[in-house]
């Protein structure tokens, strides 16, 4: 590619993205937000005719002249190879592990079109708009176009003037795309399915209009299938096979390990003040907070932004124009957090998320771990922050009654508690939740999670409170659940305990000096160290030979329980890692002033072209090249994320910010 072809391609990118506006769709769900950043009728210029990325150009030659990237991410090659080669392929990759290069690379070196079914128009366009700025013909077609845009881009794509087409999984199945699909000059070299958990009714977001994906595919037997997900289990894994239907595939799961995020748990004792502690901490930090309703939202919203947090509500009660337009505003790095219901977040490739905070528990470790997937994409360091109660449970549970399959929905939902109570690594017992173990890396274990920076729970003696629960337990009868015995040890007068003489009991009222949580809190750490078993449907507490052995013979009983009684412990903070962030470059008064000359630059830029900072460059790019500080345009392709098509458009300015010109 020539400087002046590129020059071109942004030239007018930045011509047609002042016209771009905010737009909505009912193409998916709720969660959906629209940026129109960069319309792909720029290509109407005849750009497309002159896109080459070169003769015999090898996967690894694209990846660093048009993307600025040295070296693959883990998984990437191997699947990209697959797709080359002409072999269905199932992709596992966690979130931030670069699935997008899986199909873009290919659909550069492919002879056709590659389409790219996305649940969420949010992904679209976003992915859309950073396709330009690279200078890759892409478009997306769905609702929130005007018609004459829609048309104009049929056009496209009929002229064979575009490598990647994104649409809904709904827009997929229309007779109107069909139509073009199967139109004289368009060969359809790969169908890509983003998001393919979507397809199993074990995944954590099911959607019906994945099933008919395999019909269409079916239509197009010459062209290559990839599946793509975050999250998926084996049986999730087996499902998206089958239901998609893919020939012989090439199964590739990469390691969910995040080594650059550190999962930090906590109870909620004062959720607020928990949460305005941990912002305080990370002042200025573009993050996201997860609420259980909508009415949570608003209220967090509005507490957080009296005490002057730059903040922001989400939800599908808000109007279309309030969601996009908060939206935008975050991804736009103009607001530092966004209060949401899981509505928000799917799709979206914002790289700088420093933090996820749940103010509530999820419901399954798959929407735990996709959630929580959104911060650090960009590989610098970032945190996960849980906030749990066992009234979370009752709120999730409300909702089993209009579940298809409660059963399951409580299976998913134990995952997450087990989880949450976990008294050893979190990281190893997230991984070994996808049958993943955790194979610890030299100085990673102080870094990992909360438990592990405390240097693990200390047991503590618990024998009095052992010798109140199970002596509860066997003097209710052990026909009960660990509700309704909490309760008799509290001494609780409800109707069901009192009709039952329950209320008579010697244990009765005897363990008042904890609250019902830590009883909770008691119940799980002994059911985990085999004194305590739940049997039946109704969870019934029973007591192991084990915990009678214990009991009768009054032995000291040790475990590793934290009372909320005690101290709370504050809030740790992310241990220093080795990805350049800010604090490498801290010491470094020049690199620190073209940091800040060059984040000042860039979000001019992005706002002059109506596009988020990130797709200019992330911050990984930014801390790089102020560490490097590169004095030509050679010396400035060598930072990372910067290929030709930036390095032309950009190097100027860039150079000039560097010399302190």
């Amino acid at each position: 590619m020539t400087e002046l072809h590129y020059n071109l391609i942004m030239s007018h990118i930045r011509d047609i993205s002042s016209q771009a506006s905010l737009l909505f769709s009912s193409d998916a769900d709720e969660g959906l937000y629209v940026e129109d950043c960069c319309q792909a009728n720029s290509l109407e210029t005849g750009v497309t005719d002159t896109f080459s990325i070169g003769e015999n150009k090898t996967p690894e030659q694209v990846l660093k002249s048009i993307f600025g990237y040295d070296s693959f991410r883990p998984l990437q090659k191997e699947v990209i190879a697959n797709v080359l080669d002409g072999r269905d392929t199932l992709a596992v990759m966690p979130t931030g592990g670069g699935k997008s290069l899986c199909y873009q690379i290919p659909a550069l070196l492919l002879p056709g079109l590659t389409v790219v079914v996305s649940p969420l128009i949010a992904l679209m366009q976003d992915q859309v708009s950073q396709l330009e700025a690279w200078g890759i013909p892409a478009v997306f077609l769905n609702s929130s176009l005007e018609w004459g845009e829609y048309v104009q881009k049929m056009n496209l794509i009929r002229q064979g003037k575009v490598k990647l087409l994104y649409v809904s999984p709904e827009g997929l199945g229309t007779s109107r795309i069909q139509d073009i699909l199967h139109s004289e000059k368009v060969e359809l070299s790969c169908i890509t399915i983003d998001e393919a958990h979507c397809v199993s009714e074990w995944g954590h977001d099911f959607r019906p209009d994945y099933m008919e994906i395999a019909c269409i595919r079916e239509q197009f037997p010459s062209a290559v299938c990839l599946a793509l997900t975050a999250t998926a289990t084996k049986q999730v894994q087996g499902d998206i096979v089958k239901h998609l239907r893919l020939e012989n595939p090439a199964v590739l799961v990469a390691s969910f390990n995040r080594p650059n995020l550190f999962l930090d748990v906590r109870k909620k004792s004062n959720p607020f003040e928990q949460t305005q502690n941990f912002l305080l901490e990370h002042k200025g930090e573009s993050g996201i907070i997860y609420c259980f309703s909508r009415r949570q939202v608003d209220e967090l919203t509005e507490k957080l932004a009296h005490k002057n947090f730059s903040v922001l509500n989400y939800h599908a009660g808000l109007s279309d124009d309030e969601r996009s337009q908060h939206q935008k505003l975050f991804i736009q790095d103009k607001v530092d957090v966004m209060v949401a219901t899981l509505a928000f977040g799917m799709g979206i490739n914002k790289p700088n998320v420093r933090f996820v905070l749940h103010y509530d528990m999820p419901k399954s470790i798959e929407q735990y771990y996709q959630e929580i997937g959104r911060a650090g994409r960009d590989g610098l360091p970032a945190t996960a922050l849980l906030l749990y109660s066992y009234g979370d449970l009752h709120k999730i549970r409300y909702f089993f009654e209009d579940s298809a399959d409660p059963q399951k929905a409580e299976k998913l939902l134990q995952g997450m508690v087990s989880y949450a109570e976990a008294k050893t690594c979190r990281r190893q017992q997230l991984l070994s939740y996808f049958g993943e173990p955790y194979m610890e890396a030299s100085g990673d274990k102080d870094c990992c999670c909360d438990i592990c920076s405390r240097g693990g729970i200390k047991n503590s003696d618990v024998t009095l409170p052992f010798q109140k629960y199970l002596s509860c337990i066997a003097r209710t009868r052990q026909r009960f659940g660990a509700a309704y015995v909490i309760d008799v040890l509290l001494g609780s007068k409800n109707k069901r305990i009192i009709e039952n003489g329950d209320d008579q009991l010697s244990t009765w009222g005897i363990g008042r000096e904890l609250s019902k949580q830590d009883w909770m809190e008691l119940n799980s750490c002994l059911i985990a160290s085999g004194y305590i078993e739940k049997c039946g449907d109704y969870g019934t507490l029973a007591i192991t030979e084990l915990g009678l052995d214990a009991l009768k013979n009054r032995k000291p009983v040790f475990l590793p329980v934290e009372f909320s009684g005690k101290k709370a412990s504050p809030v740790i903070s992310f241990p220093k890692k080795k990805t350049k962030t800010a604090d490498d470059i801290a010491n470094d008064d020049e690199a620190l002033r073209i940091a800040d000359s060059l984040r000042s630059w860039r979000r001019k830029v992005a706002d002059e072209m109506n596009v988020p900072p990130y797709v200019i460059f992330g911050d990984k790019t930014l801390y790089d090249i102020a560490s490097r500080k590169p004095t030509a345009l050679p010396q400035l392709m060598d930072c990372y994320g910067i290929g030709e098509a930036k390095a032309q458009r950009f190097w100027k300015d860039i150079l000039r910010i560097v010399k302190g010109e």
